[in-house]
């Protein structure tokens, strides 16, 4: 066996170490605390908070980097190199679906927080914001939700920023992949009148369609998970700071709410009525 191929396991001669591998110096020393300062120590609950929204944003780093890949797999079609991988994008938006639940739940440990302790250190955040998430608004472009007006909106981006979401504008969704793999099935997909037919036909023929039935069933799951995380958001804003106004300047949780109706993809949810 060549050296260049023998992997030799445990410490002895070893360059590349657990810590140094994670990138731990740099990842543990990313908690900048803002509160505190002339010799008074920051506020306890600071570094929780910074914590629960750094994991979250590593957390939409790995959903944009599953849902991209469940997207391409439907578009590669039966014969592009993925060879009609559709059991690879279900694979893909299932893992989605557990991450997402993870989302859910974290909320349950920023709550340990109470109002007063987020209020010693609140005034220090402004005008920051989690309207200011780039990589979430990318995961709702990709999923389908495409807003052009928050990057004509939004001034704090820098120009890498406004790059990716303009990138992403123009990228095809989950939605736009899905469509191509009922198209590939030979079915109709040229108008929604079309794609609600061709969706009723795939969920009264789940022998000849079961790959499309079930990834109808995970786009489903990933809108309604996604509705979860914001209605979870929303409840979790008001425990914290009521009817208060956003650190960026929004309305806070009157405008959170105003996005509880957002349905990436409503022709699923319609298709229940003609089941």
């Amino acid at each position: 066996m060549s050296g260049e191929n023998f992997v030799s396991f445990g410490e002895q001669g070893a360059q590349l170490t657990y810590g140094s591998y994670l990138q731990l110096p740099k990842l543990l020393d990313a908690q900048r605390c803002e509160s505190g300062g002339d010799g008074a120590p920051p506020a306890h609950d600071e570094l929780l908070f910074i914590t629960i929204h750094q994991v979250y944003e590593l957390w939409f780093q790995q959903l944009l980097h599953e849902v991209g890949a469940a997207r391409d797999a439907m578009l590669a079609g039966p014969g592009g190199q993925g060879r009609g991988r559709l059991w690879w994008a279900q694979h893909l938006l299932q893992r989605v679906h557990v991450i997402e639940r993870t989302l859910v739940q974290q909320v349950d440990v920023l709550e340990t927080m109470t109002p007063q302790d987020f209020l010693q250190f609140r005034q220090r955040l402004a005008p920051a914001s989690g309207f200011q998430s780039v990589q979430f608004r990318e995961l709702e472009f990709v999923s389908g939700a495409k807003d052009a007006g928050y990057v004509e909106r939004f001034r704090g981006l820098t120009a890498e920023e406004q790059d990716r979401l303009a990138r992403r504008l123009e990228e095809p969704t989950l939605w736009d992949a899905f469509l191509a793999a009922l198209a590939s099935a030979g079915l109709s997909v040229g108008s929604d009148e079309e794609v609600s037919a061709s969706l009723r036909t795939v969920a009264h023929d789940r022998d000849q369609h079961a790959a499309l039935w079930a990834l109808a069933e995970a786009l489903l799951q990933h809108d309604e998970l996604a509705a979860s995380w914001r209605a979870r958001h929303v409840m979790m804003v008001e425990r914290m700071i009521g009817a208060k106004s956003g650190t960026g300047g929004s309305s806070g949780s009157t405008y959170l709410r105003s996005r509880l109706p957002l349905q990436y993809y409503p022709l699923l949810w319609e298709l229940r009525s003609s089941l």
